[in-house]
């Protein structure tokens, strides 16, 4: 698809966050952007920006994990432009607890809209793309779907079933020669609002792991993706090492991670919880970052840092593990 075409995008998620900024990016190159969201105030104030920006935007108030308003998004989308060129699942919700205390009308929330909001989102689009014979899915999944970490069980295994659900769909789009793209993209950790609305039972607002990224480093990639799709797009180094070194192996992983409990203590901000969440309600929130803008500020040697001691602790436990 070449880079220069003008394109009518649909972004589920789009009222904050990764959706926000990458409605703005599309919105730069001139596209049509559909915009998708429980939170109608907050989308409003998106299609503001993207207007300003130079695209043209079409507010959708949308539940995903509703089949009946991912419906009523496609048939409002061609009402307005005609056709649909991309579609962006990116609408996820999470829960940060121990699994032991995990309630499950919240495991039922997080897979309702991670996976079955993908789903059911695909479902509706798929016989627009399929009877055009084009068109591109971009599925944003997480590097915590190739390799899980503690506190995030649910949520993980969402993200690990979009991508398992992504590679299916690839397989039987491309079988039938439908012209249809599928694009997982797998991002590290993200500075946006999801670590203020995210539910939390640890007594504390959650901290993002690692190296954290800007929203603006995903959008770049989802464009990316539209362009010129690709099967998996990892954005964020240290999501494309964790998944290599659960390829190598998955146990020192486990053993690394657990080590004076790193990845609970990593998870923990110290900032008290008052109760936010977005599992259940929208809140009126258009920000496109979160919390923590210096430590988003991703430096090379920090990052080397990082990797560097990873890779040095993999290799030193695999290695006891051989001598064991």
């Amino acid at each position: 698809m070449p880079a220069k075409t003008r394109m009518v995008i649909v972004i589920t998620g789009a009222s904050s966050g990764i959706g926000h900024a990458t409605a703005l990016a599309f919105a730069k190159r001139g596209d049509s952007v559909v915009l998708a969201s429980r939170g109608r105030a907050a989308l409003n104030t998106v299609a503001n920006e993207v207007a300003a920006a130079g695209g043209t935007p079409l507010v959708v108030e949308t539940d995903v994990s509703r089949y009946e308003d991912c419906e009523r998004l496609v048939r409002e989308a061609i009402a307005a432009f005609g056709h649909i060129d991309v579609w962006v699942n990116n609408a996820a919700v999470a829960e940060w607890t121990p699994f032991a205390h995990a309630e499950p009308a919240t495991i039922a929330r997080v897979i309702d809209v991670n996976v079955l909001g993908v789903m059911y989102a695909t479902r509706a689009v798929l016989p627009h793309f399929r009877h055009r014979r084009a068109g591109t899915i971009i599925n944003v999944a997480s590097a915590l779907g190739d390799r899980a970490v503690p506190l995030l069980s649910t949520y993980s295994a969402s993200k690990a079933a979009v991508k398992s659900f992504s590679e299916s769909l690839r397989m039987e789009l491309r079988a039938e020669k439908s012209g249809v793209d599928v694009v997982v993209i797998l991002p590290s950790s993200v500075n946006t609002p999801f670590y203020t609305w995210g539910r939390s039972r640890l007594g504390v607002r959650p901290h993002p792991l690692s190296v954290i990224y800007p929203p603006e480093s995903v959008a770049k990639a989802i464009v990316r993706g539209a362009e010129q799709p690709k099967r998996d797009i990892y954005v964020g180094a240290v999501g494309k090492l964790l998944s290599v070194a659960q390829r190598i192996s998955p146990r020192a992983v486990d053993a690394y991670m657990l080590q004076n409990r790193r990845m609970f203590r990593q998870q923990l901000s110290g900032k008290r919880d008052r109760g936010e969440s977005n599992l259940f309600e929208s809140p009126n929130e258009s920000a496109i970052h979160g919390e923590f803008p210096h430590e988003a500020k991703v430096k090379r040697t920090l990052f080397r840092g990082v990797a560097v001691s990873a890779v040095v602790a993999l290799g030193a436990i695999v290695l006891l593990r051989r001598k064991g």
